[in-house]
Parts: structure tokens; C-alpha cells; sequence
């Protein structure tokens, strides 16, 4: 099946939020490293259990392997109980 990039491209979000939202998935990133939960090249991801990468409480955290974070649709109910 071949991508239809002017469709994805109608559907990108603006830049502005997409930066903010990878700063903080990144910034929780590098606590985790220092706290030693986590190390560069463990493929390991970062789970935010409520979705919302600006929340960053420790509570709302959770150390995944990448193909399990990875395995759950992108909808607006994805992974929420």
C-alpha cells in the first residue's frame, strides 16, 4: 500500500505544539536517566498512562518496553480504561 503524503501532509498539526510535546516527552526522557530508571540505548519507552506527554507526575509514568507502548492504536480512547 503506497502513503498518500498530501493527505498526511492536510493532516499535520501545526509545529508549534508537536515541539512542545517532544521537549517534554524528551525532558522526562532525561529525569528518568538521571533518577536511574531508565539508559541511553535500552530500548525501552517512557508510557504516559493518561496520554498527555505534558504530564509528566511520576504517577502518570511508566518504564515500557517499545513494542508494548508501541502496540495500541492512535485514536482518542487509545490505551485508557
Amino acid at each position: 500500500m503506497s502513503r498518500n503524503y498530501k493527505k498526511e501532509y492536510a493532516n499535520y498539526q501545526g509545529t508549534s505544539e508537536q515541539k512542545k510535546r517532544r521537549a517534554m516527552r524528551n525532558k522526562v526522557r532525561r529525569q528518568l536517566i538521571k533518577e536511574g530508571r531508565v539508559r541511553k540505548g535500552d530500548s525501552t519507552d517512557i508510557h504516559h498512562r493518561d496520554g498527555n506527554p505534558m504530564n509528566f507526575n511520576k504517577t502518570n509514568l511508566v518504564v515500557q518496553n517499545r513494542s508494548k507502548n508501541r502496540s495500541f492504536p492512535r485514536n482518542s480512547k487509545a490505551g485508557k480504561k
